[in-house]
């Protein structure tokens, strides 16, 4: 019987990661669940996961800190053998005009949404040159592609991501380690349901689909690159906005 892979998804409680945590499962998956702070959102899903007939393991962890991820790695690896998956896909956003900006609020994105996904990526390392294989997939944004007013910290953290995801699948290519982005663009998540109806008919408008996506559009593409049939794709950014950003 051969052995299940293991994914390690970070912001997975709720939203973009939840989706992408339980399409995991769906394909055989053990999946460990990085959450920041909703320690209940993080259970429940670690429950849908398991009745999946997968393992799972909720750890709390702020991926600003680099000693946090690193023993988020490590009890993963304890937990299930080692990483075959890593999705970086936890962040934050604290949207506001450049000139009014705060400099704390514009750290506080970058240390969030760019540093975390390097501390994932560095201390899971170890794990994919172990076994010469491995799938690392950084969920950036179409912000970081084509900039976004009011996002001056959310869009310089996803485009920075991007440059991470370049670097890494360069470094990485020899050990048969893939490393690519996903760039979603609007998503009807627990952000966008905030916004009022007029405001989603005028995004919708901008969008030539006509419509914001859904959290299994994003689930989708991750699985694929996480996929043994995606071995041949590194360095990539694979844009799901609809036609946004063409």
């Amino acid at each position: 019987m051969e052995q299940r892979r293991t994914a390690l998804v970070t912001g997975a409680s709720r939203g973009i990661g939840k989706a992408i945590a339980l399409r995991l499962a769906k394909d055989g998956c053990n999946v460990a669940v990085i959450y920041a702070g909703n320690e209940q959102a993080a259970k429940d899903t670690c429950a849908e996961i398991e009745a999946l007939g997968v393992s799972s393991l909720c750890i709390r962890c702020d991926v600003s800190d680099s000693m946090q991820c690193a023993q988020a790695v490590a009890q993963t690896v304890e937990a299930f053998g080692g990483i075959d998956i890593l999705v970086n896909n936890a962040g934050i956003t604290r949207d506001g005009l450049l000139m009014s900006m705060k400099e704390g609020d514009f750290q506080k994105v970058i240390n969030t949404n760019l540093n975390g996904a390097f501390y994932m990526i560095k201390h899971s390392c170890r794990q994919f040159i172990k076994r010469r294989s491995g799938r690392i997939i950084n969920i950036s944004s179409i912000s970081g592609v084509m900039g976004n007013a009011g996002q001056a910290n959310y869009a310089a953290a996803k485009a920075g991501l991007i440059g991470l995801t370049k670097t890494t699948a360069k470094e990485l290519a020899g050990r048969n380690i893939t490393c690519n982005a996903v760039a979603p663009g609007f998503i009807q998540t627990d952000m966008t349901a905030v916004l009022s109806d007029k405001v989603k008919a005028a995004i919708s408008e901008q969008i030539p689909l006509g419509r914001m996506g859904d959290v299994q559009d994003i689930a989708a593409a991750v699985s694929f690159l996480a996929s043994q049939e995606a071995g041949y794709i590194t360095g990539q950014v694979l844009r799901i906005d609809g036609g946004l950003n063409m």
